[in-house]
């Protein structure tokens, strides 16, 4: 997470006599200013979306809120085989160049502080787009189709359809007929499951074995 501005304003102290000051007698700081989120939004899209292409990652999101008197500006990047937070930190520090960049050369993209987060969507994020659905192969996924609600493990994911085995049953489904999809987190079957315990008394036996042979090794 990248922080731009500077450091938030003290408490207010609610006492009779000083309401509306802070602990110093000051004033408290002023709310951020209010300007049009969408437009600004769109004008930090168009600054960072070229340097994420760059960096080699899809910005699949930006969003942009007010907290108080500053702004924060939510990034998620991602990537085929996922980003680490390595690579985010990387994208992060490129993308708040880029933002300095284009305020020196046009002016304030955001009136006011604001607050640069930069991370990867989670597993709750929607399945919207071919790319969504192709890094999520061999994953459970619950999905709207024709208007019938269908769990099924993504086999499959072109560049116009996804194909879901659903109960045994390969359908090939196209995003066009495809609500958003959400990724099932599974927990592995308990008879499926190997303890470790199971495997070390394994391993003792054999190396009673070895030593009742002469060949084992000597502690």
């Amino acid at each position: 997470m990248t922080q731009r501005g500077r450091t938030g304003a003290r408490p207010v102290n609610r006492r009779s006599g000083d309401r509306g000051r802070d602990a110093s007698g000051r004033p408290p700081a002023p709310p951020a200013p209010r300007i049009d989120l969408v437009a600004a939004r769109a004008r930090v899209r168009a600054v960072i979306e070229p340097v994420v292409a760059a960096a080699g990652y899809d910005l699949e999101e930006v969003n942009l809120s007010r907290a108080g008197r500053r702004h924060v500006v939510r990034v998620l990047v991602d990537a085929d085989g996922g980003i680490s937070l390595d690579d985010v930190a990387v994208v992060s520090r490129e993308i708040s160049t880029a933002l300095d960049a284009a305020e020196e050369a046009e002016g304030e993209l955001l009136a006011g502080e604001y607050q640069l987060e930069v991370g990867s969507p989670g597993v709750d994020r929607p399945l919207t787009l071919p790319r969504h659905w192709r890094r999520n192969a061999g994953r459970l996924v619950a999905v709207t189709i024709g208007g019938r609600s269908v769990t099924g493990r993504v086999t499959q994911a072109g560049d116009t359809a996804v194909t879901l085995d659903v109960d045994g049953e390969s359908r090939e489904v196209a995003y066009a007929d495809l609500g958003p999809g959400k990724v099932q987190i599974e927990f592995k079957r308990l008879d499926e499951a190997v303890f470790p315990d199971e495997d070390d008394a394994g391993e003792d036996d054999d190396d009673e074995d070895d030593d009742e042979d002469g060949e084992g090794e000597e502690r």
